[in-house]
């Protein structure tokens, strides 16, 4: 089944204010450079590393729903 256009729309929304407000935050931080530079790396890995995640853990249901079709019809 898939995602509704709301459903779609409010997850980038929210990834984006999510981003918005981290960079806010960082950008308002009296940090020193390098230390900024330090957590926006990090954010981004956490961001790729999440997606990456989503990705598999879809992908393994799929393939199991796939596989016990597979079985059903045999």
């Amino acid at each position: 089944m898939r995602n509704t256009p709301a459903f779609t729309g409010m997850a980038i929304a929210g990834l984006i204010i999510g981003f918005g407000m981290f960079f806010i935050g960082l950008f308002n931080a009296p940090f020193e450079l390098n230390v900024k530079g330090y957590y926006i790396a990090v954010m981004l890995l956490i961001a790729y590393s999440s997606i990456g995640v989503q990705k598999v853990t879809r992908d393994n249901a799929e393939d199991k729903e796939i596989l016990e079709n597979q079985n059903l019809n045999s």
